[in-house]
């Protein structure tokens, strides 16, 4: 008897986001008792819930507490994590260590899920409508000469020479680069009458042929890569963007949904962990 089973995309990630969701749960769980604390920006002592039950002789030792390092400009509404003179205990730290490398590969597994969903998302006809008429004009001069002429492309060159110093110039030079790609793609597949890009790239090694458009669009798609690579953290560009507006496949909805909150969350626990470990390097310095 035929028995239904839900499609490939569904079968294989579903239950993989499940179990990545579980080990974050069980992360999360695992701070009980713990040897760190959280104080508000500007405070002197640990929390009310740290000091409430300690006795009278414990309130006399004042060096048992930091002071509350302020935090960089970009966290201040968050609480600083607070630990005794001396640091954290090895025990501890280990833990601290433990989890933080669970939650940095809980982070990576969801990441990939969430970008293979995203590229299997159809290209929405209003991004493509709303593309540059050409890839220079969106680049800009100085990316294109370098790009068009070349012998042997460097996109680690071509970035270092960037000298990118924020995410904010890393994402809009991500979007500037996408949408080249997919200009520089469409120009290829209308001089060859070809219907999509693998059919392009399919009669490029057939025939052994090339020509500017072909060539500019399979560098951007290498710097578009390796730009990723170097800003693993970069936010969704614009197609992404687009893509999960206009989606209609409640299936890549769910799993691209699902993926990111674990990516969102997983990322967030590392950065957690960080800040304790920093404050225990901190007190024991």
């Amino acid at each position: 008897m035929m028995t239904s089973r839900p499609r490939a995309d569904i079968y294989i990630n579903l239950p993989a986001l499940q179990k990545l969701d579980t080990m974050l749960i069980e992360i999360l769980d695992s701070f009980q008792d713990t040897e760190f604390w959280y104080a508000e920006q500007g405070s002197i002592s640990g929390n009310s819930n740290r000091s409430s039950h300690s006795s009278a002789g414990t309130h006399s030792k004042a060096g048992s507490f930091r002071i509350i390092a302020q935090r960089k400009d970009e966290k201040w509404w968050l609480p600083v994590p607070c630990v005794h003179t001396g640091g954290l205990s090895d025990k501890s730290r280990k833990h601290l260590i433990e989890k933080r490398d669970c939650a940095n590969q809980i982070h990576k597994a969801a990441m990939a899920i969430n970008s293979s969903v995203l590229a299997e998302m159809d290209i929405p006809e209003t991004y493509m409508a709303n593309l540059p008429k050409s890839g220079r004009s969106s680049l800009g001069d100085a990316i294109y000469r370098y790009m068009h002429s070349a012998d042997k492309f460097s996109p680690g060159n071509l970035l270092d020479c960037l000298k990118i110093s924020t995410e904010h110039e890393a994402l809009e030079l991500a979007d500037r680069v996408e949408s080249s790609m997919y200009t520089w793609r469409r120009k290829a597949c209308l001089s060859h009458s070809k219907s999509s890009w693998n059919k392009v790239k399919e009669f490029m090694a057939d025939t052994g042929q090339s020509d500017k458009n072909f060539v500019l669009a399979e560098r951007a798609e290498t710097l578009l890569f390796f730009l990723k690579q170097r800003y693993p953290e970069l936010s969704q560009t614009s197609l992404d963007t687009c893509k999960i507006q206009y989606n209609q496949d409640v299936g890549k909805a769910i799993l691209e949904s699902y993926s990111r909150v674990l990516e969102g969350l997983a990322f967030n626990i590392v950065a957690w962990i960080e800040d304790v470990l920093c404050a225990d390097k901190s007190m024991r310095n």
